[in-house]
């Protein structure tokens, strides 16, 4: 199988008013769409300390500039009520011309979960719980629950019209086994250096272990596409001096269109059938030209 080239768009934009985030954002999903990445994703954050757009309304616009190939968005489901998580998808799938995809995670912050009223220890009870929930309700069951969720009666309309595929985000081994156990495909963390080799084949063990086919195994990754080495120089250099993320600069993709198309095919040679990319730049005549590029890149992986 080709290894495919996805992209997340980024939610937040704080250096640019909202209004003007929600146009870039727009900007961004025509030119992913014009550079034939394969599939369109959102993230999920909550109580942010800047502005960040939110999944489900930011999805639903961005799809009016996408085609027939998958679309979805993440959701860190113990922050959620999972009627509405189910609700919530059958409604964008319906919008979605293609297969929609339900990434899910854990989410790791104390801070969301005290927000949303959540016992932050009881996550991954509650994820598990919710995501059987969801299947149920996306496959147009009414459902009743007596554990982490109580609720009688509930059901959704409309279904998607074709089965969701899960993607379970995990990093670590309970969490990288619970993607195989109940997940479609395997979500692994952008900050993974050496680790992403080990994790890729943890995936696939822990699928042969449960005697599940492994299905999508996807690295996010955030990336930067140069026009030169010497651009490529000045923000890998830039990225050091701001401490990006927290993240270490060996995790990022930054290089020409050959540096970066070489790095992801190592990834491909390690298992991984998909890599989501995020911009770690936020200007936007860099990123759309950095799009343009990402084109050449996955017409490269694909070769």
């Amino acid at each position: 199988m080709s290894l495919r080239l996805s992209v997340s768009l980024t939610s937040s934009h704080p250096e640019v008013a909202p209004r003007v985030a929600a146009a870039h954002a727009v900007e961004r999903a025509r030119a992913a769409n014009r550079a034939g990445l394969d599939a369109l994703f959102v993230g999920d954050h909550h109580v942010t300390p800047t502005p960040y757009l939110q999944n489900v309304p930011f999805l639903g616009r961005l799809l009016a500039e996408w085609d027939d190939r998958p679309a979805g968005c993440l959701f860190l489901l113990p922050l959620w009520n999972p009627v509405l998580v189910a609700e919530q998808v059958g409604t964008l799938a319906a919008i979605a011309a293609g297969r929609f995809v339900l990434q899910t995670g854990l989410g790791g912050s104390e801070r969301d979960s005290a927000a949303m009223g959540v016992d932050h220890r009881k996550r991954p009870s509650m994820f598990e719980e919710g995501l059987g929930i969801i299947r149920r309700l996306l496959a147009g069951e009414t459902v009743d629950a007596d554990g982490r969720y109580s609720f009688r009666g509930a059901r959704i309309s409309p279904t998607p019209p074709e089965p969701v595929e899960v993607w379970v985000g995990a990093s670590a081994a309970v969490g990288i086994e619970r993607a195989a156990r109940i997940g479609d495909g395997f979500l692994a963390a952008p900050y993974l250096r050496a680790e992403a080799a080990d994790q890729a084949a943890q995936y696939l063990a822990a699928c042969a272990a449960v005697g599940r086919r492994p299905g999508t195994v996807a690295l996010r990754r955030d990336v930067y596409v140069a026009a030169s080495q010497d651009e490529a120089r000045a923000v890998r250099e830039h990225t050091i001096a701001t401490g990006y993320r927290g993240m270490p600069v060996d995790a990022l993709a930054i290089g020409t269109v050959d540096q970066v198309a070489e790095s992801f095919r190592a990834f491909g040679e390690l298992g991984y059938t998909e890599i989501v990319v995020r911009h770690l730049v936020n200007d936007q005549r860099r990123v759309l030209d950095s799009y343009e590029r990402l084109g050449e890149v996955r017409r490269l992986i694909r070769a």
